[in-house]
C-alpha cells in the first residue's frame, strides 16, 4: 500500500521521504516525537462548543470587545464574549530610536494599528480575521519553505505573495522568519493591501503592486472623498494632510475604486493556477458558475455582511471616528472574513493588538508562559521564591499587564471561533439518520451531507487540505462500541491511507470513512494513476526546477502528469454516506453521527516539518494545536430498540 499525501506542492518535482521512514521528529507510526498519545479526553474536549449572543460594535456579531508535551487534559472553553470592544487608546512613552523606526516603517505602508485609531470597528474585526493571520501561520510558512526547498527555490514568491503583499512589494525573502519581517508585512492582508490597490488585476495569484505613501497619501474605496474633504475643511486646522505640518494626520483623499466591491477583486488571490497549468484553488471560478453569481450576489454580500456566509444585508453607521467627529452613516462592511482556519500561535502575537505591540516585542511575547498562568492571582500568590523569569517578565507589574492583554486576546479568539462556526454551518447541512435495513445481527443506515448555500462548492479554495468528515459510532445498551468510523488515530488523523498508523499496519483502514478531502492524483511512469504526496511523480534532474507546461492545457484544463480528484459538493449538491454495523443482541442501540471539520490533517504537519516551524514551535506543539481546533458542525443521534426509533439532532 502506498501512503501518500497531496498538498500545495502541486508543481514540485520529487523527493519527499515516505512519512513512515523519516526520522527526527516525524510522525513515525507512533507519535510526533516524544510524549504520549493524544488522549480521548483531548479529542473530545476539542468538540466542546459555546453559544453566545452578545452584540459587538453596534450589531456586528457577538464580541470584540516550544515544548513537545501532548495535551494533558481538556481544552479550555472560550470565555463569554464581552459586550464592549477593548479600549485601544493608551499611549506609552517611546524612545527616540523607537519613534524614528516607527516613522520610517510607516513611510511606505502604514500599519493597521495606525488605521485603527480612526477605524476601530474595522480594525477590531480584521485583527482576529484569517486575512490578519495569513502571514503569521507557521503551517503556511513551513509549506512554502518546503516547496522552495524541493524546487531549488524556483517556486520563488508564488505562495507568499498572496500572504504578505507588503513584504513582497518590499522585496523580503520568502525564507525570513516572521519575527524579522517589517511590522506591516507580518499583518498579512492588511488595510493597505486592499485600500492602496488601484488597478483591477483579475486572477493573478496575488501578483499585485501596492501604491506607496505615508498615512496622508490617498486611499481607494467604493466611495469618493467628498465627505472626507468636508471633515478636513471643518476641522479648524486640527486635521492635517501634510506630513510636515502640525495637526492630526489623515489621508488626504479617497479615490473611487468600484472594483473593490466586486467579486473579481477577491479573485486576485482566491483562484490559484500553478505554473504548469494545475488549478490548485478555484474558489472564484467556482463562484462564477454558481447560482449566486447568476443572481448578482457578490462574494462581499455573503462574506462582509451581517451574517458570515449568508446574503443577509449590511449594517449601517459611521465608517470612521476622527477624534470627536463621526462620518455620516453608510453601508458598513464586515472585515472578519470567517473561514476554516484558526490560530495555533501564542496569543501575544495574534490577534493583532495595539496594546500588545506597545508592551513587548514578538520575541518577548514568546517567552511569556500563557498556559502556566503568569500574571494571574492563582499563579503569582503561590510563586516559589526560586522561580526564575526571563528578564523582560521579571517585574510582576509587567506580568499582570500582559495577562490583561492576553485575557482580551483569548476573548477575541473565542468570538472568532463562534464566527467561524457560523460561516461553516451556513455552508454544510446534515440530514437525520435513516435506517435502511435492520435484523437481529446487523444494522444498515445512512446520512446525507449537503451543500446548503449557493455561492460555491464546499469545501472550496484549498480543498485538498480541508478535512471534512463524518464521525459515526454505534453502541449497545452497555456502551460497548460496535462500529466506529471517522475516529482519529493517536496522531490526530482519520484512518485513511495517509495515516501513519494505517500505513504501518498498527490500525486498520477505515473502510466506511466518509471524507470530503480532495486528493492529488499523479500519472506513473509505467502507466496508471495513484494518490501521491507530490503531484509530479518523478524527476530526471538532479536539481528540480519549476517550469511551464510543455503541452497546451486549454482542452484538458490540467497538466498531463497530474490532476485533482475533487470530493467537494457543488451548490445544492449532496452525498449519501452509508454504514453497516454488526449487532450483538444487547439493545437498545444508539447511533451518534457528527459532521466534523479540521483546518489541515496532521499528516501534512509531518510532511513539512523538516524545514522547521516559525516561532520555535515543535512539530508536536503545532499538531496538538491543530487537533485542538477540530470542530463539530452538526450532530445527529438515534436510539434503536425493538420497534421503537427515537431521533435527536443537535449542534455541538
Amino acid at each position: 500500500m502506498i501512503r501518500a499525501r497531496g498538498f500545495c506542492l502541486a508543481m514540485v518535482l520529487a523527493l519527499s521521504p515516505c512519512l513512515a521512514d523519516a526520522q527526527d521528529g516525524l510522525l513515525d507510526g507512533g507519535l510526533l516525537d516524544d510524549g504520549g498519545l493524544l488522549s480521548e479526553d483531548s479529542e473530545d474536549s476539542a468538540q466542546d462548543d459555546t453559544t453566545t449572543d452578545d452584540d459587538l460594535l453596534g450589531g456586528d456579531g457577538d464580541l470584540l470587545g516550544g515544548d513537545d508535551d501532548l495535551l494533558s487534559g481538556e481544552l479550555d472553553v472560550a470565555p463569554e464574549p464581552a459586550s464592549e470592544p477593548a479600549a485601544m487608546a493608551a499611549t506609552d512613552k517611546l524612545t527616540a530610536d523607537e519613534i524614528h523606526r516607527a516613522l520610517f516603517s510607516e513611510s511606505e505602508y502604514p500599519s493597521a494599528n495606525t488605521c485603527g485609531s480612526c477605524h476601530p470597528r474595522q480594525f477590531a474585526q480584521w485583527s482576529v480575521s484569517q486575512h490578519a493571520y495569513a502571514q503569521l501561520s507557521p503551517v503556511y510558512m513551513a509549506m512554502q519553505r518546503t516547496i522552495n526547498q524541493q524546487t531549488s527555490s524556483t517556486n520563488g514568491d508564488f505562495c507568499i505573495r498572496c500572504h504578505t503583499q507588503v513584504g513582497m512589494n518590499k522585496g523580503e525573502s520568502p525564507f525570513v522568519s516572521n519575527l524579522e519581517r517589517h511590522p506591516a508585512s507580518r499583518e498579512g492582508i492588511t488595510c493597505v493591501v486592499c485600500h492602496r490597490l488601484s488597478k483591477p488585476y483579475g486572477k493573478v495569484s496575488g501578483r499585485i503592486a501596492l501604491e506607496t505613501g505615508d498615512l496622508t497619501a490617498p486611499v481607494y474605496g467604493p466611495t469618493n472623498g467628498d465627505v472626507l474633504r468636508k471633515i478636513i475643511d471643518n476641522s479648524g486646522g486640527t486635521l492635517s494632510t501634510d506630513t510636515d505640518k502640525s495637526g492630526r494626520k489623515i489621508h488626504g483623499n479617497i479615490r473611487t475604486f468600484e472594483y473593490i466591491g466586486e467579486s473579481g477583486f477577491c479573485g486576485v488571490c482566491h483562484d490559484v493556477n500553478l505554473f504548469d497549468g494545475f488549478r490548485l484553488e478555484e474558489a472564484f471560478s467556482d463562484y462564477k458558475h454558481s447560482p449566486a453569481a447568476a443572481a448578482g450576489v457578490s462574494c462581499q454580500d455573503c462574506h462582509m455582511g451581517k451574517i458570515q456566509g449568508k446574503n443577509a444585508g449590511y449594517d449601517f453607521g459611521p465608517a470612521a471616528q476622527i477624534g470627536s467627529l463621526s462620518t455620516p452613516p453608510l453601508k458598513l462592511t464586515n472585515h472578519f472574513f470567517g473561514g476554516p482556519d484558526y490560530s495555533v500561535i501564542h496569543a501575544g502575537l495574534f490577534p493583532h493588538n495595539i496594546e500588545a505591540t506597545k508592551l513587548a516585542t514578538p520575541q518577548d511575547w514568546l517567552l511569556f508562559d500563557d498556559e502556566a498562568g503568569w500574571g494571574t492571582d492563582a499563579f503569582e500568590d503561590n510563586l516559589p521564591d526560586d522561580y526564575e523569569f526571563p528578564d523582560r517578565w521579571s517585574a510582576i507589574d509587567d506580568r499582570y499587564d500582559a495577562r490583561a492583554i492576553l485575557n482580551d486576546q483569548h476573548e477575541k479568539l473565542g468570538w472568532a471561533r463562534e464566527k467561524r462556526l457560523e460561516v461553516l454551518r451556513n455552508g454544510y447541512g446534515l440530514s437525520d439518520i435513516s435506517v435502511s435495513k435492520q435484523s437481529d445481527d446487523s444494522l444498515h443506515f445512512k446520512l446525507t451531507v449537503r451543500n446548503i448555500m449557493d455561492g460555491h462548492s464546499v469545501p472550496t479554495g484549498f480543498d485538498a487540505e480541508r478535512l471534512v468528515w463524518l464521525n459515526v459510532v454505534v453502541k449497545d445498551a452497555e456502551g460497548t462500541i460496535l462500529m466506529q468510523s471517522g475516529d482519529l488515530d493517536p496522531n490526530g488523523d482519520v484512518r485513511d491511507s495517509h495515516s501513519a498508523y494505517v500505513h504501518n499496519g498498527d490500525l486498520p483502514l477505515d473502510s466506511q470513512l466518509f471524507s470530503m478531502q480532495s486528493k492529488f492524483i499523479t500519472r506513473n511512469v509505467r502507466g496508471g494513476e495513484r494518490e501521491q504526496v507530490l503531484t509530479v511523480n518523478y524527476s530526471v534532474d538532479a536539481l528540480p526546477f519549476i517550469r511551464p507546461s510543455t503541452q497546451s492545457t486549454i482542452l484538458t484544463g490540467q497538466p498531463a502528469a497530474a490532476r485533482k480528484h475533487r470530493y467537494v459538493l457543488s451548490p445544492g449538491g449532496e452525498r449519501v454516506a452509508k454504514y453497516r454495523s454488526d449487532l450483538n443482541g444487547k439493545g437498545p442501540y444508539s447511533i451518534t453521527a457528527q459532521l466534523r471539520i479540521a483546518m489541515v490533517p496532521v499528516n501534512l504537519i509531518a510532511e513539512i516539518q523538516h524545514v522547521g516551524f516559525d516561532y520555535g514551535m515543535s512539530t508536536r506543539e503545532v499538531a496538538d494545536r491543530v487537533v485542538a481546533g477540530h470542530e463539530v458542525l452538526w450532530e445527529r443521534q438515534m436510539q434503536i430498540g425493538g420497534t421503537t426509533v427515537a431521533q435527536a439532532a443537535s449542534n455541538q
